[in-house]
Formats: C-alpha cells, structure tokens, sequence
C-alpha cells in the first residue's frame, strides 16, 4: 500500500448477497435429462437445440433461457462443468446467444467448485459477447476471486481480462475494482488500482472516486487525503461525487475544519453543492456545536431549492436537542413529517456509480 499511495496514490465495504441460485422446476425439461459427463460438447450442443426445438413446436411456456439454464444446471450436477463452460460458444455456432443471467449461473457454478480456469474462460466469454453486464456478474466474479487472497492470481486473472480486445477495458476494470470493495476484498481492489498502469489502462476519475470511498470508509484518512491531492496535480477535473467522499469522510472522523475548507473550494471551482453535500455540512456543524451555521447551510439549500432529506431533518433535529432549543426541534420534527406525508421529502439518497 505504501507504493500505492506514494507512487499515484492510490471504496466501499459494504454487504452483499450472493447471486440467487436459479431454481430448477421439477416438471422443466431440463430437469429431465439424464447427461453423461462423457458425451461430447457437440452432442450436449444437439441435444440442446432439439429440447428447444421441440418446445418451439409446443408452444411450450418455457423459455429458451430457461430451457438453456437448466440444462445447464444438469451439466453442472452432473460434474460436467467443462461441457457446461463450452455450451455459450457451442450455442453461438447455432445462432443462439445466451443472456448474461445464464452466464451468472456458470460463473455461480466455477465459484461453487473453486475453478478459477472455468470461471476465467465464462467471465471473458461473457464480456466479449454479451453487451449489456450487471454488477451481480462482476460481484461473482469479485468474490471468487477475492477469497483465495492469491496475488498473484488475481493479476494474472487481470492481465487476461486485458489481454481481450475490448474497446473500454478501463470500464470492466472499474468495476471489478468497485465489485471486489463491495466485496470485502479492499486490498485486492487497491492492488488491481496500483498495477493499471503497467496494465497500460490510465485510472481516471471514477477509479480515484472508488478508491477515495474506500480509503475513507475505513477511516484512513491521511491516505484519502493524499490521493485527493493526488487527483488535483494530475489534472483530474474533480467533480461533485469527489468532494461528497471527502467530506462524507472526514464528517465520520469529526474534521469540521476540513469540511469548511473543501465546501469553499467546491465554491471556488465552480461545483454547486447538493443534498448529500449539505448532509455533511450541516451534520458536522451541529455536532460540534455550531447550530447557527447549521440552520443557515439549512435555509441556503431550501433557497437553492435543494429538498433536505430525512437524513438532514433528523441530523438538524438531533443537534437542536443536545443544545436544549427543543421548540425549534419540534418544529422541525412536525415539519418532516408532513413533508413525508405529501411524500415531499425524499427518504434517503445513495451513491451511484458509473
């Protein structure tokens, strides 16, 4: 970590639940089958499109996803995991594409059996062909990954990822970044981060975004300052996410004086504050006793027109109590709650990412 903060310098632990198993209707008919692990890919190939073949001749209410998804699914039962990993690449001979749901279920399955070469081969044959790819795919992979805690696996996992020609390879690497902090794999996170650039893949601002969430949510903060520094002598056109980390961050570790001095310069460099960054200020403002700059920050944002949310409502109204103005508090108390009831409020607001 030392070189990853020294040299560029270098998110967000947060629970995640694994990718539901997809469950197999017992009447499917896929579930049907009786598959040996020695019949060929080409024979598992046939007998698949027949099964489509013949639901399209029914009018059966089984999709061709599902039909493909349990059959992958008995593949998988059966042992066979190198037919099932071969199956999408069959399929696509035939003009059949699988969804990327189907690929979870491989990625699932190359998770479950500890084969990172099966989970390789998915994942890579996923990003090359299937356009759109959510975040639970990446979150699979992430934890697959994450809990061997191999270095050297993980590089080599993505340098192969690299290695394919996609036109935004800095996009998957992101997320993968942003899926292993999800994760719990922090560290495997900063390490994909510190190796970029040999990886010939420049982090942009999404990357340091991450990694500022990542450094604050565990309380390092003279790191996540460093690379906030860092950020501005690179040339980095810092936008509003960027300063909502920090101040967010230094609001948990009590740095008023620091939130004061970055909401300034968010005003010097043009970027207009918005609920979250009115959170942090007025939150840490009234924590530290200064209720009068909190209820003014609180009068600017309703002038911006700048709803304050639950979360505001209830950092002001706490503050109000400690310092013993309970009338002011109870106003704001009714106030919140009729806003709430004409759903003016809005109840909460969340990160976003790219």
């Amino acid at each position: 970590m030392a070189v990853l903060v020294q040299g560029f310098v270098k998110f967000i632990p947060i629970r995640v639940c694994r990718v539901c198993s997809l469950a197999v209707p017992s009447n499917s008919i896929g579930n049907r089958l009786s598959l040996s692990t020695h019949v060929s890919f080409e024979e598992n190939t046939v007998e698949l499109l027949n099964q489509i073949l013949a639901a399209d001749n029914n009018n059966s209410s089984i999709s061709r996803e599902e039909i493909c998804i349990n059959y992958i699914h008995n593949l998988c039962a059966t042992g066979n995991l190198l037919a099932a990993a071969r199956l999408p690449e069959n399929l696509r001979g035939k003009h059949i594409y699988l969804s990327p749901r189907a690929y979870n279920y491989l990625l699932e399955a190359a998770d479950r059996k500890n084969d990172i070469d099966m989970l390789s081969q998915v994942f890579k044959d996923l990003l090359l062909n299937c356009g759109s790819i959510s975040l639970n795919s990446y979150l699979v992979v992430a934890r697959a990954i994450g809990k061997h805690k191999d270095e050297v696996m993980l590089l080599n996992f993505i340098r192969e990822v690299c290695d394919l020609e996609l036109n935004r390879i800095d996009i998957v690497l992101n997320r993968l970044i942003f899926a292993l902090a999800k994760c719990g794999y922090v560290e495997s996170g900063l390490l994909v981060v510190d190796h970029m650039r040999g990886l010939k893949c420049k982090p942009d601002l999404f990357t340091y975004n991450t990694v500022l969430a990542i450094l604050g949510r565990l309380g390092r903060v003279d790191d996540m300052l460093r690379v906030f520094e860092c950020m501005k002598s690179v040339g980095l056109i810092l936008d509003i996410v960027t300063y909502n980390t920090v101040l967010n961050s230094l609001r948990k570790m009590g740095r008023l004086d620091l939130c004061l001095l970055y909401f300034k310069e968010m005003g010097e460099k043009g970027i207009r504050p918005d609920s979250i960054t009115y959170k942090a200020l007025v939150e840490s403002l009234g924590r530290s006793g200064h209720i009068d700059e909190a209820l003014k920050l609180f009068d600017e944002m309703k002038c911006r027109g700048i709803g304050p949310s639950v979360h505001i409502y209830r950092a002001l109204i706490f503050s109000l109590k400690k310092m013993g103005k309970t009338e002011l508090a109870l106003k704001f108390s009714v106030e919140m709650n009729k806003l709430l009831r004409e759903s003016v409020v809005p109840r909460d607001f969340r990160f976003k990412s790219k």
